[in-house]
């Protein structure tokens, strides 16, 4: 998949507080990010959505996100477990994955790094701190960032 092709991806957003999404949402909207933004509510919803399981099961996979934002505090499953199995599944292994997090804890972090997060962002509380770091989450990651060979195109 071409950078390009890349920057005009789908983000996956796993995030459970509504509140958060919607100042995701609205980060998004203020810097006039198109990308598409596909929300998934726990780890569960999540998981089914990368590895076409679930609602997903039986038909064409959806495709890949071009970056995850991943919240650690999920319910059902949590975010640590969905990076896990991210990472171990072929289809999905190479993708992005920023984990966005209230978390500041030292083991938090460093879990997340042994299972290969891309990047590690506490969120800002403040609105104009937080929608600056979606702007520059999403300018290095689907701007800058040269994407492995062939990322988006394994089923």
């Amino acid at each position: 998949m071409e950078a390009s092709e890349y920057s005009q991806g789908t983000i996956l957003l796993v995030e459970d507080s509504v509140d958060d999404i919607e100042l995701t949402q609205r980060a998004l909207e203020q810097y006039q990010i198109a990308n598409p933004l596909v929300v998934a509510r726990d780890g569960v919803e999540a998981l089914d959505y990368l590895l076409a399981r679930g609602p997903y099961a039986g038909g064409p996979p959806p495709a890949l996100p071009a970056l995850i934002l991943l919240d650690l505090k999920l319910p059902r499953v949590d975010g640590l477990e969905v990076l896990h199995l991210t990472r171990d599944n072929e289809r999905t292994s190479l993708l992005p994955v920023i984990i966005l997090t209230s978390s500041n804890d030292e083991s938090d972090r460093l879990r997340s790094y042994k299972l290969r997060a891309n990047s590690y962002i506490c969120k800002p509380v403040d609105f104009n701190r937080c929608a600056e770091a979606i702007r520059l989450v999403h300018l290095y990651w689907l701007g800058l960032n040269e994407p492995p060979p062939g990322a988006g195109l394994i089923r």
